[in-house]
């Protein structure tokens, strides 16, 4: 394999991601890389998720959304019905196959879906409909591919800026699976240095920096501070991860705090609200463990199987952020990788 140069590319990270969640849900890859239909899909991914991030005077006079004076909702609506049609179109194509593949016994999560709503047992009296599944599809699209990307992308940026984390996470890979085959979700649990990295980015570079938002119906108090009732309550993830009484050195990225001392009882499943990239309590990312091994796995590949260094002339990754609902980076990361492994590994 020859020398390459690569732009880690949002659309590359987010349509491979995309495919996972494909296989998944509809037993097959939805994305080419490469192609026009990739690209369009991923900018859906950013107007959705910079569209309802957006200031929108109609939150706070809400008197004024019928107006829509900002035209957020049109766009917003607009991806919306770009969105549906992608899914249904899918959908259809998924139906067509079905008996395929319940001759072969292979099942996946939307053959399930439909199968437990037809199971007058096992629904308690209620119905999922095709409407709930392809809500359910929209959800792990829009939410488990571009989010899980953007932090992957941070966590690549941070190594490359500190060539010293990325050499211990590849001696620790090196000694774990060698080099004579790419990594395995098998081999996650095993490589806790991996997993501090991926822990470290969520903290630092949280995907959704503000969470989603919440509502009291009631007043309350929470931590003595008191909440009136009908209230929009935005949690600062971000602001929570550099805090510096909960960490020591918030700003440096160092995942060996992970590893021994105070942080590493610490997960980012909801238990510790030091760190919650998935939210906490009732309102908790229903996706957060596989978002977890999506991260986990897919870093780990970039680290294991390339070698990374910047193109000529550059010093460092440009570390700068783009506001909305989701935090990417504003520059796409851009680095040349060469390959590590033996050349088997990669067919």
């Amino acid at each position: 394999m020859q020398l390459a140069a690569l732009c880690t590319d949002p659309v590359v990270l987010v349509c491979a991601l995309a495919n996972i969640v494909g296989q998944i849900t509809v037993s097959r890859r939805v994305f080419d890389a490469q192609g026009d239909e990739s690209s369009s899909y991923k900018e859906m991914i950013v107007s959705l998720l910079t569209g309802t991030g957006l200031f929108n005077i109609s939150d706070f006079v809400p008197a004024l959304s019928r107006l829509d004076l900002q035209g957020v909702q049109a766009r917003l609506r607009r991806v919306h019905r770009q969105f549906d049609g992608l899914i249904t179109k899918l959908l259809a194509e998924h139906a067509a196959t079905a008996e395929d593949r319940a001759r072969e016994g292979r099942l996946d999560f939307v053959d399930r879906l439909r199968a437990s709503s037809n199971d007058e047992d096992d629904n308690d009296g209620e119905t999922i409909t095709e409407v709930n599944i392809k809500g359910l599809i929209f959800d792990m699209f829009t939410a488990g591919t571009d989010t899980s990307s953007i932090i992957v992308e941070w966590a690549m940026a941070e190594m490359i800026n500190n060539p010293s984390i990325m050499a211990r996470a590849q001696e620790e890979m090196d000694r774990v699976i060698g080099r004579n085959r790419r990594i395995e979700e098998s081999d996650i649990a095993n490589l806790p240095y991996l997993q501090a990295i991926c822990k470290e980015a969520m903290r630092l570079h949280p995907s959704t920096p503000l969470s989603l938002p919440h509502f009291s119906f009631e007043e309350c108090e929470v931590d003595g501070h008191h909440v009136p009732a009908n209230t929009r309550l935005l949690i600062n993830i971000w602001a929570i991860g550099r805090d510096p009484a909960a960490w020591e050195d918030p700003l440096e990225f160092r995942p060996e705090r992970f590893l021994s001392g105070p942080a590493a009882k610490i997960d980012p499943m909801g238990n510790n609200f030091e760190l919650i990239p998935f939210g906490a309590g009732r309102r908790i990312c229903a996706g957060k463990l596989a978002g977890m091994v999506f991260v986990q796995y897919f870093l780990g590949t970039l680290v294991h199987a390339f070698e990374w260094r910047l193109p000529e002339g550059e010093e460092k990754v440009d570390m700068a952020e783009t506001f909305g609902l989701a935090l990417p980076k504003a520059v796409p990361l851009k680095a040349i990788v060469t390959p590590r492994l033996v050349p088997a590994a990669y067919t």
